[in-house]
């Protein structure tokens, strides 16, 4: 008998997972992201993450279900501190200047509870020291993830933790998952050490950089590595569809969205429609007949075969147009709670045709789908995202 979402007439596989890309700042749409889940009852096997999506990934993982959201909450709000809600007049220049305003002081004065400028700057640091490569100091992080996370639940609790990191001297990219390894502050530092404005961590011998210099989204991982059927729900914080730009900054803003969603929905599409492939391959393979079954080459094909079903949902952070090629770095408080509720919305919206995801999974198919447009669209059905708002004067 399948699971079902609590609140939400939706059956769950086997296998729920939450999956959660690197986007600095925009990891408070995560944060909503998961709160709306959690109000559906949609319970989570395995959440997985990169750069700020470990950071969110290793707090619902170190709490109970029940105190993630709060503890998550306490987390941003204490990022977005320094940058409390100021009025500003309600159009989307005020907002936009607003917006970089608050950008400029993250940069200057770093942000509370994460990360502070180093002093004396790195320039005057020993070689070859993370101190020398990097212009912000993240020993603030660990304090506020000791005090935020339960490393023992965590490693021993039934929710499993995976987070991404790359290897500063050999590019090889490497999970840390609970399944092999104890997980702890430093494999959440690696997983978002972002150079050069953030330093390396040394695990094992090892430095780490950022995972998203490799891939910013853990899903590869997360497939290959399970053996139920499953449903992940991805959260991507660029948008892969934008409209042409008007000038250098909007031409920054859009780069930085290509770049970071190209990687991620290339390899969604892709184990999506490897899974598809791969029941219809097994489909070919009952009907050979048995004297052909028999065959070694037979044999490798059919080991080879996957048909279990992958339903990939899609949750895609839409900028409002006062949010520049900045936002990935602007801590703001008005900012944070813009995201959040963002995020909560691409969860409500996913349920408006939440009848496509339950026949999905009822009848154990493969698919994905893209939360836009203000519903769930199957991406098989080519569906094609809006384009952000012009911005208005």
């Amino acid at each position: 008998m399948p699971r079902r979402a609590a609140r939400a007439a939706l059956p769950l596989p086997d296998l729920v997972v939450l999956v959660l890309q690197g986007g600095g700042a925009l990891g408070a749409f995560q944060a909503g992201v998961y709160e709306a889940l959690i109000d559906l009852g949609v319970e989570l096997d395995w959440v997985a993450g990169i750069s700020i999506g470990a950071i969110n990934a290793a707090i619902i993982a170190g709490n109970p279900r029940d105190a993630a959201v709060g503890k998550m909450r306490e987390f941003w709000e204490g990022v977005s501190s320094a940058l409390p809600v100021l009025p500003v007049a309600d159009n989307d220049l005020a907002r936009e200047w607003a917006h970089w305003a608050a950008a400029g002081q993250v940069a200057a004065f770093g942000v509370p509870g994460f990360f502070t400028p180093r002093i004396p700057p790195p320039m005057f640091a020993a070689p070859q020291t993370p101190a020398a490569i990097s212009f912000y100091d993240t020993a603030p992080l660990v304090e506020t993830l000791d005090r935020l996370v339960d490393w023992d639940r965590v490693n021993d609790g039934k929710v499993r933790l995976s987070v991404g990191a790359v290897a500063v001297e050999t590019g090889n990219f490497r999970y840390f998952d609970t399944r092999t390894d104890r997980i702890d502050a430093r494999h959440i530092l690696a997983s978002g050490a972002l150079p050069p404005g953030l330093p390396p961590v040394e695990i094992d011998g090892t430095w780490y950089w950022d995972g998203g210099l490799v891939s910013n989204t853990p899903l590869e991982h997360v497939v290959e590595s399970a053996d139920e059927a499953m449903l992940v729900f991805q959260v991507d914080l660029f948008p892969a569809r934008g409209p042409r730009p008007h000038d250098l900054e909007e031409a920054w803003s859009r780069e930085k969205d290509i770049r970071f969603s190209s990687r991620t929905r290339r390899i969604s599409d892709g184990l999506v429609r490897r899974r598809k492939e791969h029941r219809l391959i097994a489909r070919m393979l009952d009907k050979l007949p048995e004297e052909m079954r028999v065959l070694p080459e037979v044999k490798a094909v059919e080991r080879m075969v996957d048909c279990k079903a992958l339903n990939v949902v899609q949750l895609i952070h839409q900028p409002p147009a006062w949010q520049t090629g900045a936002r990935d770095f602007e801590f703001s408080r008005a900012t944070m709670d813009a995201n959040w509720a963002l995020g909560r919305a691409a969860v409500e919206a996913s349920l408006k045709d939440g009848h496509l995801l339950a026949e999905s999974i009822a009848e154990g198919r493969s698919d994905s789908f893209a939360v836009e447009a203000g519903g769930l669209q199957p991406k098989s059905a080519h569906a094609v995202s809006p384009s952000p708002p012009e911005k208005k004067d």
